[in-house]
């Protein structure tokens, strides 16, 4: 599926599980200043379990960026907490009134919650308000956990109907997605990742009701889990998932096969690979296979577990970012 070649991809975390002041800035990495006009800059931004980032990409011309071809702003996620992505966005000095969309990248409540005081917000600001929604279908199951001692707890559920009433234009589709138009295809939503591994195991505590919550049905491959793809000039692929409940070998496999482009420049977002349990295992032969994929940069967030990043940075060197919640990398 063809995307076209852009100048560049923004990406500022607005929420992760991480937060550091005193991280230095580098070359494809903006840390938000400690001190502005001789004082500390307070409050910092709050980290939580849970993920949400501004992706902003801009088109090309000849010369490079060309001003005069509007770009695309989308929100990816919004956060575990009700106002975190809301109260963030404002001390960062980000408006999020003028962006194209919010996308979710699966139905878990890390990465839902925030909606509804982030439409209230926009919705506020705007008096032509359309907002679209991208989901996958399945994002609204009702869900369960149970562990294996038998412990089961019902999942917070995204509210389509809330949603709606809101202002939100669901849009649900399970395949590959063109944004933010089939005449101007400036990156892809993934849709349903294939499942090829065997050692990216999803999440095989998850159930889902059926029969009006009579039954539950093991769920484990969170069908939903989507990542986002776009095509830097002269670079390469940039990806940008959320959990990586696919699993990130899973996803950079289907990034290039739907694309059709086989250099990979960054990998950003979540790659589901918690220290101990059932997903230990997966570390390894994870990291074998993301070195093959021999990426640029490679910046681990949300839900991939402090082991894992610590194997990420023995494996990969320079080119592990670190991240945090403020930080603007650029692509």
């Amino acid at each position: 599926m063809s995307i076209d070649q852009v100048a560049q991809v923004t990406i500022t975390i607005l929420m992760d599980n991480f937060t550091d002041l005193l991280l230095a800035n580098s070359a494809n990495a903006k840390r938000q200043p400690l001190i502005m006009n001789e004082k500390i800059k307070l409050p910092p931004p709050m980290a939580e379990h849970g993920f949400s980032a501004l992706v902003h990409i801009d088109k090309i011309n000849q010369d490079g960026i060309d001003t005069n071809l509007r770009g695309c702003s989308f929100l990816f996620d919004a956060g575990v907490s009700e106002n975190g992505v809301s109260i963030n966005a404002d001390r960062l000095g980000i408006d999020l009134e003028h962006i194209d969309g919010i996308i979710l990248s699966h139905g878990h409540f890390d990465h839902f919650t925030g909606l509804h005081s982030i439409i209230k917000k926009i919705r506020s600001k705007r008096s032509d308000f359309i907002l679209n929604l991208y989901t996958h279908p399945d994002a609204f199951l009702r869900r369960w956990l149970v562990l294996p001692d038998g412990k089961r707890a019902r999942m917070p559920v995204l509210d389509e109907k809330q949603l709606e009433q809101l202002g939100a234009n669901i849009q649900k589709d399970s395949s590959v997605r063109i944004l933010p138009g089939d005449n101007n295809p400036l990156f892809l939503i993934t849709g349903e990742i294939p499942r090829e591994t065997i050692f990216e195991k999803g999440f095989p505590f998850q159930h889902a009701e059926e029969l009006n919550g009579k039954k539950l049905r093991h769920d484990p491959l969170v069908k939903d889990d989507q990542a986002l793809v776009a095509n830097v000039k002269n670079k390469g692929l940039v990806i940008l998932t959320a959990c990586g409940h696919s699993g990130i070998i899973n996803t950079i496999k289907y990034a290039k096969r739907i694309t059709g482009i086989d250099k990979i420049h960054a990998i950003i977002g979540g790659f589901h690979l918690p220290s101990g349990g059932i997903y230990e295992d997966a570390i390894e032969p994870t990291i074998e296979e993301l070195l093959k994929s021999n990426t640029d940069h490679i910046i681990p967030c949300h839900c991939t577990g402090w082991k894992a990043i610590n194997r990420i940075i023995e494996a990969f060197g320079e080119k592990f970012i670190p991240t945090s919640v403020g930080t603007t990398f650029t692509f």
